[in-house]
């Protein structure tokens, strides 16, 4: 079994995100618990800045939260008039043209995209509340093995919004249009049973197992050669966007990259 994280010196500590790395493991904990790991564009900038600073050795990334919330979503100062200090609020953003409403939230987004590159398998621990933008981050990794009390929910319908943080991709993508649509417009929660059922979730866990299960996991990714691992990966993202025969060429394309990297050939 890995080496717990906290047993290393962090990479990155601030504004509620902390980054460790164990040779091929890097771990990013949300270290809020108080707040239940409450989301800020100060966290999304820290975790934007934890993606950029993995080592080219890291080939499998775990997310996790501190405390009986993975993340409860956006922290709620943001919908208040006063905000958060020196962070535009939403009437703020609001009064913004277009232009600026797009590139502000693209900025946000940014701390959602890079956990699916295809040098590094991401996997998300979750426990507890995954509300809205916690709900999105967990969606934004590869996996996601969740503990029995796991609460997943998107609230931003409910609130007046939209889910703006890449979750809508990866939900059609996991458990279909219909199944995304209910869960969005209805806001309901979406427990362990049903996450595993519906393809949310890849594994559901007791709550005092999770860490373990989710380092097994991890353990089993790295057993496994990495540049196959790196080409499967990207074979399987390009999937959905190609027709049955371009995927046929695409496997063989990468088979022959694979066998010729195993005899030593150059391209």
């Amino acid at each position: 079994m890995a080496t717990p994280a906290q047993d290393f010196a962090p990479v990155l500590d601030k504004d509620g995100v902390r980054l460790t790395v164990d040779d091929a493991l890097a771990t990013v904990t949300l270290t809020n618990p108080a707040k239940r790991n409450a989301q800020s564009p100060a966290l999304w900038r820290a975790l934007i800045e934890a993606g950029r600073l993995l080592p080219g050795s890291v080939r499998v990334v775990m997310l996790r939260g501190e405390g009986k919330s993975f993340s409860a979503g956006l922290d709620r100062q943001m919908f208040t008039p006063e905000g958060i200090p020196g962070e535009p609020n939403f009437i703020d953003l609001a009064h913004r043209d277009d232009a600026e409403i797009d590139a502000t939230i693209a900025q946000y987004q940014e701390a959602f995209t890079w956990w699916r590159r295809n040098d590094i398998v991401s996997v998300a621990a979750v426990q507890g509340h995954a509300i809205g933008a916690g709900f999105q981050l967990a969606l934004a990794c590869d996996l996601r093995v969740v503990a029995d009390d796991v609460q997943f929910a998107m609230r931003e319908t409910s609130l007046g919004l939209v889910p703006d943080l890449t979750g809508t991709h990866p939900l059609v993508g996991l458990v279909g249009y219909a199944r995304a649509l209910e869960i969005c417009a209805t806001g309901r929660f979406v427990d362990a049973r049903e996450s595993v059922a519906s393809g949310l979730a890849n594994l559901a866990v007791p709550a005092a197992e999770l860490d373990a299960a989710a380092r097994d996991l991890a353990a089993a990714l790295l057993a496994a050669p990495r540049d196959a691992v790196v080409e499967t990966k990207a074979l399987l993202k390009g999937a959905v966007d190609r027709t049955y025969d371009e995927q046929r060429a695409a496997e063989r394309a990468a088979q022959a990259r694979r066998l010729r990297d195993l005899a030593g050939i150059g391209e």
